[in-house]
């Protein structure tokens, strides 16, 4: 239940703060950008109302994350207020996972409002029916934001807000290109070659929630990529809250 009452109030905070506006509001100039640029598509405006419409939910989350997230356990201890609550019954994974909650329910809203308003984007051109293949390619857009919140949890956990932000952003980008990192493995020696596939093998494999290419064709993907995608995101954001509370449980506030 205490988590359950930090996540509560983080989402309340996450949701009022003037940055999910400000990000909202880009949303929906990017979606009349995009119509402004169809005229120069070429014929391609259905692709590059779709493709830049989830970009933009990927980025924009991203946005909200690095700018919320990455300061949600520093700026209660810069704000002195993490003593207050963590005097009371409330244990510190519980604080932690709580926080994850909270923030990763505003941007799922987040991704629902922006989702919904480039379905309707696309209804008024007569695309209605790529409905199913935004609403799939926005569900692992949410994961994947999911993902980097539980990350910037892990990194705000452990040290300053501006830190916790470059690494988040550095492990997003790192992870973009873990196929690349794998492929060009095989290129290197042995001995370098295995450490650059251990590394890929830690970092998050975003990729694996990228379906801007089949959702701009009004293609959805496979049942089982979905299951995959899902169980993949629960189980990595398991594991960097487990190491983000081992090291906030011995962490002195003082």
């Amino acid at each position: 239940m205490n988590a359950w009452l930090i996540a509560h109030n983080t989402f309340r905070e996450a949701t009022r703060d003037r940055v999910l506006a400000g990000v909202l509001v880009a949303g929906v100039v990017l979606l009349l950008l995009t119509q402004a640029l169809a005229p120069l598509a070429l014929g391609e405006a259905q692709r590059l109302t779709v493709d830049l419409g989830l970009s933009g939910i990927s980025i924009l989350g991203l946005l909200v994350i690095v700018m919320v997230g990455a300061s949600l356990v520093g700026k209660e201890i810069e704000r002195r207020t993490i003593f207050n609550l963590l005097s009371r019954p409330i244990s510190r994974p519980a604080y932690l996972i709580g926080k994850w909650i909270g923030l990763a329910g505003a941007l799922w809203v987040l991704v629902a409002v922006l989702a919904a308003g480039l379905w309707g984007v696309l209804a008024v051109r007569g695309l209605a029916s790529h409905g199913p293949a935004v609403a799939t390619a926005a569900y692992l857009a949410g994961l994947e934001l999911t993902v980097l919140t539980a990350v910037a949890v892990m990194f705000s956990a452990l040290s300053t807000p501006v830190l916790s932000a470059l690494y988040t952003l550095g492990l997003y980008c790192a992870g973009q290109w873990s196929y690349d990192l794998r492929a060009f493995a095989s290129n290197f020696p042995p001995a370098l070659a295995t450490t650059c596939r251990f590394g890929a093998d830690l970092l998050p494999n975003l990729p694996v929630f990228n379906m801007r290419t089949l959702a701009a064709s009004a293609e959805t993907t496979s049942l089982a990529h979905l299951m995959v995608a899902t169980l993949y995101a629960l189980v990595y954001c398991g594991c960097a809250l487990a190491l983000a509370t081992a090291a906030f449980e011995t962490r002195d506030f003082k």
